[in-house]
Parts: structure tokens; sequence; C-alpha cells
């Protein structure tokens, strides 16, 4: 446990002694190039920033493009700054292109955490539910109406049926009624019904 604690502990000195001198590169780099006061404060803590978001994103989902594309923009930010702070650059007189890239690095890095932090990340297994444009609501087809079986009607009780039927019409001129018909053939109403409509 004793040596899980020591190298944690060295782990977390290297760490912040890493970032120390990082943050003052940055903030060194940004001074002389004539950001002065807060402002020369705010840039290394832009760069972390940025760095961290990007790396989030590469650790939490996919597709990981975003995430090494702006992990990569504040690398070189950082990197460029401890390099330049090693004697490459005078610092009492910073070439206009380096003024311009510091002084453009605010729109840079808010649009980077904008697009890391605005963006959710497709994890792996998405499906993308179809769109559904507004003036076509989807249409769920109603089944048809159940029609309930009718009782299976012998054929000869409908011959039967249609005998009976004809006598009542040459008697009376007129088709007969299924009431009629039932209580001609003594059936009941749903078996009178079923043997009208096949009449």
């Amino acid at each position: 446990m004793r040596a899980t604690l020591a190298r944690i502990d060295a782990v977390v000195v290297q760490a912040v002694i890493a970032a120390s001198l990082s943050f003052a590169h940055l903030h060194d780099i940004a001074s002389a190039a004539g950001q002065h006061g807060w402002k020369a404060w705010a840039y290394p803590v832009s760069v972390d920033l940025l760095l961290v978001a990007a790396w989030r994103r590469l650790r939490s989902g996919s597709p990981k493009t975003a995430g090494w594309c702006w992990f990569l923009i504040a690398l070189t930010a950082s990197l460029g700054a401890n390099i330049a702070t090693a004697g490459l650059l005078d610092q009492a007189a910073v070439p206009a292109w380096l003024r311009i890239l510091i002084a453009g690095w605010p729109a840079v890095a808010f649009l980077g955490g904008t697009l890391l932090a605005h963006t959710t990340p497709k994890l792996a297994g998405d499906v993308a539910a179809p769109e559904v444009e507004p003036d076509q609501p989807p249409m769920t087809p109603e089944p048809p109406p159940a029609i309930p079986p009718g009782p299976a009607v012998p054929v000869a009780l409908v011959e039967h049926a249609r005998k009976l039927a004809a006598d009542h019409l040459t008697r009376t001129g007129a088709a007969i009624d299924t009431p009629t018909l039932r209580a001609r053939l003594g059936v009941s109403a749903p078996l009178a019904e079923a043997i009208a409509a096949q009449l």
C-alpha cells in the first residue's frame, strides 16, 4: 500500500510541476506578444481547458475525430509556447505572425470548446430515429373490422329455406323477412340471419 501511495504521490508531484512550468511558459509568451495583466494569465487557462475538454471527448465517445482535432490544436499551442521559451524566441522582439496567433487564440479556443461541449458524441450501437416531417405524421393502418364468424349452415337447410321463401313470395307477393323465416324454420336468430344472407 505504501508503494502504491508513493507512486501516486510521485505522479501528482510530477503533474503539478509540469503543469506549472507549461502554465508559466504560456503566460510568458502571451505577455511577450502584448497581452498584459489578467489577459496573459488567461491564455494558459484557455489552452489547458481545451486540452482537458478534448481529452474527455476522446475518452467518452465516438467518433473521435473532433476530439483528436482539438486535442492536437491545444497540444501544439502548449508545446509551441514551451519550445519558444527555450531561447529560440527573442521575447523582446516577438514576430508579427506570433502576435497574430496569440491574438486569435481566444476565438479558436472558444470555437473548439463550444463544439466539444455542445455536440453529443454518437455512441456505438446508437440507431438514429427516422425523421418525420411535421406535416406528415406517421400513419398507423387500422386493422379491418373483425367479422364474427356466423354459424355453419347445412346446404339442405338452405335449400329448404329457399322453398319456403318462394312459397311466401307466391302467397304474399313480398320477399320473406328474417323473423318470418326464423319462425317457419324453427331455428335461432343467428342461424336465421345466416340463412337469409344466403338466399
